[in-house]
């Protein structure tokens, strides 16, 4: 159910002449069982989007993220509290491709938006975005730039094989795009990437950098093969003094998967038999382990270090 805002509101829209015109008044969902506020529980408290759902982003910041990225939006949902955002959000809106449509721009009571959120504290304003639809070559030469190039870089690519934590897998997607990574996969029994609580702990690097998800390790470790990119696995982090030095592969500087495992039961056995190389970090022995999204992250440092020292050392000769 929607009901008319109080209203007949004026707002402050000029004509020609300086008369303060009536807009249409602004329709308000009142109804827990509207159908829209369905599609937005489902969404923001899901632990991701299968094919073809929506992609669900919560607070000012990301819906700026994701329209900025070029995803299109099925509707936005402001609440009393939320509208103060509107504004910024539209104008970011305007300056993207895609847009978002007056026509979706759907309003709630600020009770019925909390019980729609997925967080403790709802920040008033939650939209929806159609999936983008990312390819293995995408994963391979990455995102476009504002320009519409391609870097042209060796593919550094990310594979995250049961990494079941959210907040790690968000926390990896952003060192991915942090560190230069050209892509990101999240094999078959990884926590979803486009999950709310993943998409928070990315910063919106999720939105934005390409990726894939659902795949079987297999499959995955088929086509790297084939495209002759070699495959780094991280098993157990060695035992080691502190201040030890971490020496990472040569390969690290060529086209190359890092396979990140989970937090408990690590990397299948098939994916570390196919393995070209073998990262571990050196840490102290009062530490027993890193969690993935720590280890993934200094692993991701090493990286582009690497890179860009090669790339500095090719600009002096």
């Amino acid at each position: 159910m929607a009901e008319r805002a109080s209203a007949n509101e004026r707002r402050g829209d000029s004509g020609e002449r300086g008369e303060t015109r009536e807009l249409p008044p602004v329709e308000i969902i009142t109804s827990r069982d509207n159908k829209w506020l369905k599609k937005f529980r489902a969404a923001l408290q899901g632990k991701g989007p299968a094919e073809g759902e929506p992609i669900a982003v919560e607070g000012p910041k990301l819906i700026e993220d994701a329209v900025r990225s070029g995803l299109e939006a099925e509707a936005l949902l402001v609440s009393a509290e939320g509208e103060r955002e509107l504004e910024q959000i539209l104008a970011a809106a305007k300056e993207s491709e895609a847009g978002i449509p007056r026509s979706r721009i759907l309003r709630t009571t600020d009770k019925l938006f909390a019980a729609v959120s997925g967080t403790e504290t709802p920040q008033g304003v939650a939209a929806i975005f159609r999936q983008r639809e990312w390819t293995f070559e995408d994963v391979l030469r990455g995102a476009e730039t504002r320009e519409g190039a391609y870097r042209g870089d060796a593919p550094l690519v990310i594979v995250l094989a049961g990494v079941q934590d959210p907040g790690n897998v968000g926390t990896i997607v952003r060192s991915a795009e942090a560190f230069g990574a050209t892509g990101v996969v999240a094999a078959r029994g990884t926590a979803d990437p486009w999950s709310p609580k993943a998409l928070r702990a990315s910063a919106g690097s999720a939105l934005r950098i390409p990726l894939l998800r659902g795949i079987a390790a297999p499959v995955i470790l088929a086509q790297l093969k084939m495209a002759r990119v070699k495959i780094l696995v991280t098993r157990a982090v060695s035992r080691a003094a502190p201040g030890e030095v971490f020496e990472a592969p040569s390969e690290l500087n060529e086209a190359a998967a890092i396979f990140i495992g989970g937090e408990g039961a690590g990397l299948l056995a098939e994916v570390i038999r196919a393995a070209d190389a073998t990262i571990s970090i050196p840490i102290s022995e009062a530490v027993e382990s890193l969690n993935a999204g720590v280890a993934a992250s200094v692993i991701l440092f090493e990286a582009a270090r690497q890179r860009h020292s090669l790339r500095a050392a090719a600009g002096r000769k």
